[in-house]
């Protein structure tokens, strides 16, 4: 069953991104949101500072996908779109989990462990932080819950290669990190879970965001480990297992990132 949105939001979002490299450079951005049940596209700008052929394509996922080669010396990629969405986020404590048997074939691919969220290893650590709650949404509360109090938002403690295994012995990491704990501890519950990327209004600092979604009762949720309630004002602009999938830009040869500006506003006359 499809659950429309009632939309409540206008933001807009821009991100400036200028890359530099010193020989032609085949990449794939993933920067354009779509539009769906969740969000609505009102208007976008997307521009490639100079100009180069450039081929879009969905993904497994759904997320749009642009393909083009990076020209020696570096380029600039400016995105810019207003977007209606939610004000708040839909929650439900007492939403039971979705029998296996029942889910729909796209989220099957959400159960299996990946490459960020080892969750075939991490059952028993799940079993201990959801112990007396009920199945379903008020266990992944408890696990998003559970990581906002027991893991430390710090930069420079993980890398590229750092999975949730490897957060939780750290004790610490950044919104992508939480996310692959929360979706690998969900998973090893038989509950589907996918990492979603875009943009959160008044994020504090401001850059893209990362936070998790679960599949319970017949529709996806979302759990953000590093706020402390729930909290709209999202734009979603991809969704994937884990960061591998949903990567802004994916560069098949040497190339540096040397500034990203991200601003998000409110744009319906509220503040």
């Amino acid at each position: 069953m499809a659950h429309f949105l009632p939309f409540a939001m206008r933001l807009k979002a821009t991100n400036l991104l200028r890359v530099s490299n010193e020989q032609p450079c085949p990449v794939v951005a993933m920067l354009r949101p779509r539009s769906g049940l969740a969000q609505w596209m009102v208007s976008e700008r997307y521009e490639l500072k100079p100009w180069v052929p450039t081929v879009e394509y969905t993904d497994p996922s759904g997320n749009l996908c642009q393909r083009f080669t990076v020209p020696a010396g570096g380029m600039c990629i400016e995105v810019e779109v207003v977007m209606e969405t939610e004000d708040e986020l839909a929650v439900a404590p007492d939403a039971p989990p979705t029998p296996t048997e029942q889910l729909p074939d796209h989220a099957l691919m959400y159960l299996l462990q990946s490459r960020y969220c080892p969750s075939d290893k991490m059952e028993d650590r799940a079993r201990e932080i959801v112990k007396g709650l009920q199945p379903g949404y008020a266990q992944v509360e408890g696990i998003r819950r559970w990581i906002h109090q027991n893991l430390k938002y710090e930069y420079g403690v993980s890398d590229a290669s750092t999975d949730a295994l490897g957060t939780l012995e750290n004790g610490a990491g950044v919104c992508r990190d939480f996310s692959h704990v929360g979706i690998a501890l969900t998973r090893a519950l038989h509950i589907p879970a996918r990492q979603v990327v875009g943009y959160l209004h008044e994020l504090d600092p401001m850059d893209m965001h990362a936070w998790f979604e679960a599949f319970i009762d017949g529709r996806w949720y979302t759990f953000d480990a590093t706020q402390s309630e729930p909290r709209g004002g999202r734009i979603v602009v991809g969704y994937g297992r884990d960061a591998a999938d949903v990567a802004f830009i994916s560069n098949y040869g040497p190339l540096e990132i040397e500034e990203m500006q991200v601003q998000v506003t409110r744009v319906d006359g509220q503040t």
